[in-house]
């Protein structure tokens, strides 16, 4: 029989980085803001980085989150998620501070990733902007118009660093704002912007541009070669439907505001609990962005949250409530459809 397990704080996990980044992470936190701090923690992780062994979430006792899971998948995930998933928490959250843009890039869909990297998940991503320094914080998804694949791979070759920014949309950002960013669309993230990021659990990056940011032309394509790489970009235009991946949700204080704008991948809700708020059992990470409240599960003592914490929720916690005033966001995995 599966345990009933309790919602776990997580502490910061910063693998290191190729960009600078960072102390939007440490502030949250109320952490000291130091050179160590690198821009990316990834919170419930069972993910590692590309070709390295760093990237899992540990728990309190020392134990990685994702043997935790493996040992008793139903208790942490639930039945339902289980029989489709394994003991795969189909999830990958990351507060990700850019201290510099990030470079030119995209990901493989579940397809490619499937044909190409082995892998059953590519990398569907979302941003959820939580703040921005700077005077004109931006992010850049997409091409403006139609890309020949001539033109993007000379671009490559040559390491036009201007021309593929160039040829993205620009798009101001500010806190409230969220980007669902498909597979294979291209973007880079603006300096200055802090995003809670939801992903499928993998960490494929194909970075066209390369120059400047990875340590040589054979660092930038996952070891697939520059013409197998480039068909997992998307090279349509997009300027006439960003308004079916960008919302602008700052304004709305509901108790709890719907991120994203499909539940295929992963869900994300943001938690306004100026009174209780009532939540299904389900594998979550929570992530405090405001304020002091209480999380309140079955068959135990309220758990006080604050500002900056961390925590995953295991299913078996079942049915949960917030409350106290607290801002929050709720990252789940993709719904489990009967």
């Amino acid at each position: 029989m599966s345990d009933v397990l309790r919602p776990v704080r997580l502490a910061a996990n910063q693998p290191r980085q190729f960009y600078r980044g960072g102390a939007a992470i440490a502030e949250l936190r109320g952490l000291p803001a130091t050179a160590e701090f690198g821009p990316e923690d990834w919170v419930g992780s069972i993910t590692s980085q590309f070709g390295k062994t760093a990237g899992p979430s540990p728990l309190p006792d020392g134990t990685l989150l994702r043997d935790a899971v493996a040992a008793d998948p139903t208790a942490w995930l639930g039945a339902a998620h289980v029989a489709e998933y394994g003991a795969d928490t189909a999830l990958l959250v990351k507060l990700l501070d850019a201290g510099q843009r990030l470079p030119v890039h995209y990901h493989p869909s579940d397809a490619f990733a499937a044909d190409h990297l082995n892998c059953r998940h590519g990398k569907t991503e979302a941003w959820i902007v939580v703040g921005t320094t700077g005077s004109n914080p931006t992010v850049h998804i997409g091409f403006k118009a139609d890309a020949d694949p001539a033109v993007v791979d000379n671009w490559v070759t040559a390491q036009d660093r201007r021309a593929m920014l160039d040829a993205l949309n620009t798009v101001p950002v500010k806190a409230g704002d969220t980007v669902f960013i498909p597979a294979g669309l291209p973007h880079a993230i603006g300096e200055g912007v802090f995003i809670v990021e939801l992903q499928q659990p993998t960490d494929f990056s194909i970075t066209i541009e390369w120059q400047g940011f990875l340590d040589g032309p054979d660092s930038w394509h996952l070891g697939l070669g520059q013409a197998t790489a480039l068909e997992a970009l998307d090279r349509s235009g997009w300027a006439d439907r960003l308004d079916t991946i960008v919302k602008h949700t700052a304004g709305d204080r509901s108790s709890i505001v719907d991120l994203l704008p499909n539940s295929d991948f992963f869900r994300a809700q943001r938690l306004h609990a100026d009174s209780a708020i009532e939540l299904d059992p389900s594998f979550a990470v929570l992530v405090a962005l405001e304020g002091e409240g209480r999380l309140h599960v079955e068959g135990g003592d309220p758990i006080t949250v604050r500002r900056g914490d961390t925590f995953v929720l295991p299913y078996s916690a079942g049915t949960s409530k917030l409350d106290g005033g607290l801002v929050a966001v709720r990252c789940l995995p993709p719904e489990v459809r009967a």
